[in-house]
């Protein structure tokens, strides 16, 4: 059994709760279970229980043994000094606080049911792909859609944990996160890592600087990707390297190791040259773009923002050096589709969330009901079960 399965049964009150009584034989009356908590720190937060008769305000820990108290170190840490109550399967050891009280247990390995047990192991053990097929037929049609919908604002509410984390970091500088987390989401899956810390390394200010100039605006980007430090030979990245030459001076610039960017099994469509030339050119036409992204009010709207061309030398070219047949490598749909799923939407939601505007969250979700669904390996084993997702809300939920 896991942790995970006891956080369940306290979050959804999947025990016997007539008589509750903690190991030493106090009465346990519960009053909150509190928040669940998945950050670092205590299990569940702002719990109120009666214990005795004390009524107690604090946080509630959760372990399969006692004894993981002791193995996870929270004698010392003072996160846990708040703990009023530790709920365990089995205390096989008593637990005490820094002052010498034994912090009061509750056990729940004689409250929780046979079958529910014998469930949770089957899933647990099952070898298929999703541990619930051959039961989605067992479920109504309203059900299985309200439950979708559910998972969908659950998927989107950890999609802006980061973003929330970020706008902290930066003082809620939201055109500088978002610029970070759109630099992120070009890169696909593939150099989102190294397109992130591109951006870290050069603040979207400076590229503002140079917004009505395309050619220093890409002198700036492959610059910093680490791309402009050997010998070249066709003119343009020549002249690229010189003027970076001289921006990375008067900035202070230290650019990322070429060597953090792949090329294995891409398309040279995904080169990571020709996804900077694209984001190079986004950023040339476009000023304020998250403000801007918050007045769009449909997909199509977002398709024709992005709806750049690339500087005439990429016309020619993969990389640098190297002739290739002309061809104009605009932003394809489906990688406009992707950069709205796991960027546009979430800063959209996580904006009318904060600023507690609802047509922002509403506007999100219509989004999501625009695009048609995703297809990977996730939503090919929901459709080889006969589920079919009819849009990227659907496909989101599913994954």
């Amino acid at each position: 059994m896991k942790e995970d399965f006891l956080h369940y049964i306290w979050r959804l009150k999947k025990f016997k709760l007539d008589q509750l009584l903690t190991t030493k034989g106090e009465s346990i009356i519960i009053k909150d279970f509190g928040e669940h908590n998945s950050h670092a720190g205590p299990d569940f937060l702002n719990t109120r229980i009666k214990i005795g008769n004390t009524e107690w305000a604090g946080n509630v820990e959760i372990h399969i043994k006692s004894s993981e108290w002791i193995t996870h170190k929270h004698q010392f840490d003072e996160g846990y000094n708040n703990v009023i109550l530790h709920v365990v399967l089995e205390e096989d050891v008593p637990i005490y606080r820094k002052n010498g009280e034994r912090i009061p247990c509750l056990e729940l390995k004689n409250r929780i049911s046979k079958k529910l047990q014998s469930q949770y192991l089957k899933l647990l053990f099952q070898e298929k792909n999703i541990p619930c097929e051959g039961h989605q037929n067992d479920v109504s049609s309203f059900t299985w859609n309200m439950w979708l919908e559910r998972l969908l604002i659950e998927r989107l509410e950890k999609k802006i944990e980061p973003i929330t984390q970020e706008m902290a970091l930066t003082t809620n500088h939201r055109e500088e996160v978002f610029y970070r987390f759109l630099a992120k989401n070009f890169g696909i899956k593939v150099n989102a890592r190294p397109f992130e810390q591109l951006a870290r390394s050069l603040p979207l200010h400076i590229l503002g600087k140079h917004k009505n100039n395309l050619f220093t605006i890409e002198a700036l980007l492959f610059g910093q990707a680490g791309m402009l430090e050997k010998e070249f030979k066709e003119e343009y990245p020549q002249l690229l390297k010189k003027e970076y030459q001289f921006l990375r001076a008067k900035y202070n610039l230290n650019p990322i190791r070429m060597s953090a960017w792949k090329l294995l099994r891409l398309r040279p469509a995904n080169f990571p040259a020709i996804r900077l030339a694209q984001f190079a050119a986004l950023i040339h036409v476009s000023q304020h773009l998250f403000s801007r992204i918050l007045l769009v009010s449909n997909f199509k709207e977002i398709e024709n923002l992005f709806d750049v061309s690339v500087s005439e030398y990429w016309e020619t070219h993969y990389v640098f050096d190297k002739k290739s047949e002309y061809r104009k490598k605009k932003l394809g749909r489906n990688s406009i589709r992707l950069i709205t799923i796991n960027t546009i939407i979430p800063f959209l939601f996580q904006y009318g969330k904060e600023k507690q505007q609802e047509e922002f969250k509403v506007k999100a979700l219509n989004l999501f009901r625009e695009i048609k669904a995703e297809n990977n390996h996730i939503i090919s084993t929901w459709k080889s079960l006969g589920i079919e997702a009819k849009d990227a809300a659907q496909s989101q939920a599913l994954i």
